[in-house]
């Protein structure tokens, strides 16, 4: 079993709803770009509590715990590593809007579900990197851009104006 399957099977057993966000995602809508890690998307801050993780351990897995400040943008992230495999970071995010990333993730037979492209744009616009931004216009470049711009559309009405405005520079 892949470590990313180890660790959405955790998360499965603890009942804290899940989803692939990041590049993962992004190589699921269809676009490619390499990355080192892959990361999944939880609200639930019991994550970040050491005794969550300890059959991982158990198996030999390295798991690194770090809780973000009260200004930081998210709560917290888990690093989990257990080489050879590619390395999960289970961020832990904030914000009320993001539990709609999980309820839209798209379920799959085998492995956690993924993000939405609709929910990644989201999610880089959240994040606002130079590399988020061209992940976004990539993004945009497929077959049904009209209606992924007008579901980003319409989320961003209630969400922060800097999301909106870097919807505004990721699109000119």
């Amino acid at each position: 079993m892949i470590l990313l399957d180890r660790v959405s099977a955790r998360l499965d057993e603890t009942g804290i709803p899940h989803a692939v966000i990041g590049a993962a995602a992004l190589a699921a809508a269809g676009v490619a770009r390499s990355t080192f890690d892959v990361d999944l998307l939880v609200l639930d801050g019991t994550v970040l509590d050491d005794a969550v993780w300890a059959s991982l351990r158990e198996h030999g897995a390295s798991v690194e715990i770090r809780r973000g400040d009260d200004d930081d943008p998210l709560k917290g992230v888990v690093r989990i590593e257990l080489p050879p495999e590619r390395p999960v970071d289970v961020i832990v995010g904030r914000p009320q809007w993001q539990a709609r990333v999980l309820e839209r993730a798209v379920r799959r037979e085998t492995g956690p579900a993924v993000a939405t492209p609709r929910d990644v744009i989201l999610l880089k616009l959240h994040a606002g990197g130079s590399q988020d931004l061209w992940d976004v216009r990539e993004l945009l470049r497929g077959t049904s851009a009209r209606t992924l711009i007008a579901e980003v559309e319409a989320d961003l009405v209630t969400l922060p104006q800097s999301m909106r405005d870097r919807w505004t520079a990721a699109r000119s």
